[in-house]
C-alpha cells in the first residue's frame, strides 16, 4: 500500500509497504479517504514536535471507510461500509486517568501519527471503539472532527457561558475550533492574530465581535480600550508560542481563566504575586473525549457547524510530499490543507 513516511525533519517520502490485514479481536480495517494536515504534522516536519521520534507515519485527522471488522466488535453502530471519523487517542483503559473518565490524558497515551504510526497511508488498522460513524457527513467533514474536538474540549474545560468575554489568541485551525464552540455558548468573542487574513476568515465564517492585530507594544490598556473598559474573563492561547503564552497572563481579567490549547518545548513562567492577586485559574487542555466526537458529529449533521470553507488547500496523496513545504510558507495562507486518496 502507498504510505508517506517522515524519515527525519524535512524529509517526507512516498513509499510502498505491505499491510497485514489479519485483524485482531475488536479491530477494524479502514480505507483512508481524507487526511487533514494539522499543526502537529507541521511541527514534526520542522523537528519541533515534543514527544516525537523518527521515522514516523503522520496523520491523525482522518475521514475513512470501514472495509473489514475483526471478531468481537461489540459496537453495533460500526458495520462494514460505514464512513467514519477516527478518534486517534490510544488510551490504556486502566490507569487512574482512564478510570476517572479522562482518557484524553491517559498516563500511557499514544496518539496516532505522533507516538505511533498514523493515517498517511491507503489502509490502516484501528480499534473499532475509536471509530465514530456518520451516514450524512462527507469524508472531508469527518476528517475535521478531530480538529473541532480540540476546541470543543478546551471550551468545555473553561466552562464558557454567555456572560464571558473570550479572547482567542491565534486564528489557525485550532483557534477557529475554539471560536466555533465559544460562539455556540454565546460568549462575546475577541480574536487576536498577526494575520489580518486569518482574522477576516474567522469573522466571515464563524462571526466574532472583535478582531485584533497586536503591535509589538500591545498592552493591557490597549485591550481595555478595545473591549469597552473590560478585559477577557477567559483567554485561550492556541499559538504554541512561548512569548504569547506568557504575555497572556497580563491580558486576563481579575478572577479569569487562562487556557493553554497550544504547547511548546520549554517552561512557562509568570510573576506569582500578580497571579495570586488576580486569582487566575490556569488550565491545560489536551486532545478530546469520545463524547466530544459524538456531539460534534451530531452538530455537524444538524447544520449547527459548517466547515466547508475551512479546507483552503487540497492535494492528491501522491503529491503531498512535494506540496508540504509550500504550505509552511505564510504566503500560502493555508487555513486547513487536506490530502485526498
Amino acid at each position: 500500500m502507498k504510505t508517506i513516511i517522515l524519515n527525519q525533519p524535512g524529509e517526507l517520502v512516498l513509499t510502498d509497504r505491505e499491510i497485514n490485514d489479519d485483524l485482531a479481536e475488536n479491530e477494524a480495517l479502514l480505507k483512508i479517504h481524507r487526511i487533514g494536515i494539522c499543526g502537529t504534522d507541521y511541527h514534526a516536519y520542522r523537528g519541533k514536535q515534543p514527544f516525537f521520534s523518527y521515522p514516523r507515519v503522520l496523520g491523525h485527522e482522518l475521514g475513512a471507510e470501514v472495509i473489514a471488522l475483526g471478531k468481537g466488535v461489540a459496537n453495533d453502530k460500526i458495520v462494514v461500509g460505514n464512513k467514519v471519523s477516527v478518534e486517534p487517542y490510544l488510551n490504556c483503559g486502566h490507569c487512574q486517568s482512564c478510570r476517572n473518565g479522562k482518557s484524553n490524558c491517559c498516563e500511557n497515551l499514544k496518539v496516532m501519527g505522533v507516538h505511533s504510526d498514523g493515517g498517511m497511508c491507503e489502509y490502516m488498522k484501528v480499534p473499532a471503539n475509536k471509530l465514530h460513524p456518520s451516514d450524512i457527513l462527507s469524508y472531508e467533514q469527518l476528517a475535521l472532527v478531530e480538529t473541532l474536538g480540540i476546541g470543543a474540549h478546551a471550551v468545555q474545560r473553561a466552562n464558557v457561558n454567555s456572560n464571558d468575554i473570550v479572547l482567542v489568541i491565534g486564528a489557525g485551525p485550532i483557534g477557529l475550533s475554539v471560536i466555533q464552540f465559544a460562539k455556540i455558548h454565546q460568549a462575546q468573542i475577541a480574536v487576536m492574530d498577526f494575520s489580518k487574513q486569518r482574522l477576516d476568515f474567522a469573522n466571515e465564517i464563524i462571526g466574532t465581535d472583535y478582531s485584533i492585530v497586536p503591535t509589538d507594544d500591545f498592552s493591557t490598556d490597549n485591550l481595555r480600550k478595545i473591549l469597552g473598559g473590560n478585559l477577557p474573563t477567559i483567554i485561550f492561547d492556541a499559538t504554541g508560542n512561548a512569548q504569547s503564552m506568557m504575555k497572556a497572563f497580563s491580558l486576563l481579567a481579575f478572577g479569569g481563566k487562562l487556557v493553554y490549547v497550544g504547547l511548546f518545548q520549554g517552561e512557562v513562567t509568570f510573576f506569582d504575586p500578580d497571579f495570586h492577586r488576580r486569582e487566575v485559574t490556569l488550565l491545560a487542555s489536551r486532545n478530546a473525549l469520545p463524547t466530544d466526537f459524538t456531539n460534534i458529529i451530531q452538530q455537524m449533521e444538524s447544520g449547527k457547524i459548517d466547515t466547508k470553507a475551512w479546507i483552503t488547500h487540497q492535494t492528491n496523496f501522491d503529491e503531498l510530499p512535494k506540496m508540504f513545504d509550500s504550505w509552511l510558507d505564510p504566503k500560502s495562507q493555508v487555513i486547513k490543507a487536506m490530502a485526498v486518496l
